[in-house]
C-alpha cells in the first residue's frame, strides 16, 4: 500500500510537471486557431516547453539531493507560472471584454479563465515548497486550490456552451456538476470535516471524473463526425476536445487533498 505521509510532496509534484508539460500541447491547439497572431501567444507554449524540464531537475535536486539552488529554481518557475497566467488572462480580456464591457463580449472573447491554470500550477509548485506536507495546512490549501480550479471550470463551461446557447440540454451537465463540486469542496475548506464527509466528497469528485470522461467522448465524436477534411483542423474548429479532461484533472488535485485531510482524520 503507498505509504501516503513519504509520497504525497512527490505525488503533488508529478501531478504540476505532467500539467505543465500538458499545457504545451493544448496552448499550441488553441493558439493555432489564429496562428499565433499575437507573438506574446508563444510566451506560455516557451514557458511549458522550458520550465518543465527545468523543474523536474529542480525536484530532484531540492528533495533527492538538498540542494538550495533546486528550491530556488523551482520558487522561481512558481513565480513565472504566476506571471504568465495572470497577464494570459488580462490579455483573453482585452481582446474584447475591456472595449465592449458587456456579457455578450465576455462569453465570445477568449476564454479569460484558460490561461488562470498556469497561475494555479504555479501556486502549487509554491505550496510544495513553502508549507510543510506532515501539516494539516498542506492538504486543506490543496483543496482550496482544487476548490478555486472548480470555480473556473464553472465559467469556462457556462462560457463555452452559451456560444451556442445550450443547443444541446445535455450541455448543463458539467454546469451543474462543477457548481456541485464547488458547493462540497467550500464546505470542506471552511469547516472541520470529519471522515464521513470527506468520504461523501471523494464520491462527488468521482462523479467529477466520470463527467469529463463522457464529455471527452462527445467533444471526441464531434471532432471525428467534422466537415473539414483535415483532422488537425477538425480538432481547431469543433469542440475543446481537452476542455472536458479538466474534470477529471480536478478531481485528481481535489482527491489528493481530501485523501490527505482524511488521513488526518481518527474519525
Amino acid at each position: 500500500m503507498l505509504d501516503w505521509p513519504h509520497w504525497r510532496w512527490l505525488v503533488l509534484e508529478l501531478f504540476v510537471l505532467s500539467n505543465l508539460a500538458f499545457l504545451a500541447v493544448d496552448i499550441y491547439i488553441a493558439h493555432s486557431i489564429n496562428r499565433f497572431a499575437n507573438p506574446l501567444e508563444w510566451v506560455p507554449f516557451v514557458f511549458s516547453v522550458i520550465a518543465t524540464p527545468l523543474l523536474a531537475l529542480a525536484s530532484v535536486a531540492d528533495r533527492r539531493h538538498r540542494r538550495r539552488w533546486g528550491r530556488w529554481i523551482g520558487m522561481i518557475i512558481g513565480c513565472g507560472a504566476i506571471i504568465v497566467g495572470i497577464g494570459g488572462m488580462m490579455l483573453h480580456l482585452e481582446s474584447q471584454f475591456f472595449e465592449l464591457m458587456s456579457i455578450r463580449s465576455l462569453v465570445y472573447t477568449a476564454p479569460f479563465a484558460a490561461p488562470l491554470a498556469y497561475a494555479g500550477l504555479g501556486f502549487l509548485i509554491l505550496l510544495n515548497r513553502m508549507v510543510d506536507p506532515d501539516h494539516m495546512e498542506w492538504g486543506r490549501w490543496i483543496v482550496v486550490f482544487g476548490l478555486g480550479g472548480f470555480i473556473g471550470n464553472f465559467i469556462l463551461t457556462l462560457c463555452d456552451h452559451a456560444q451556442n446557447g445550450f443547443f444541446i440540454a445535455s450541455e448543463w451537465v458539467p454546469v451543474f456538476s462543477s457548481a456541485f463540486a464547488v458547493g462540497f469542496l467550500a464546505l470542506a475548506v471552511v469547516t472541520s470535516p470529519n471522515r464521513s464527509y470527506l468520504n461523501l466528497c471523494l464520491g462527488v469528485l468521482v462523479a467529477q471524473a466520470i463527467v469529463g470522461g463522457i464529455g471527452f467522448v462527445l467533444h471526441l465524436r464531434g471532432i471525428l463526425g467534422g466537415v473539414a477534411h483535415d483532422v488537425f483542423e477538425n480538432i481547431l474548429f469543433g469542440p475543446p476536445v481537452f476542455a472536458p479532461l479538466l474534470f477529471i484533472n480536478l478531481a485528481i488535485l481535489s482527491g489528493l487533498g481530501i485523501i490527505d485531510l482524511k488521513s488526518r482524520r481518527a474519525v
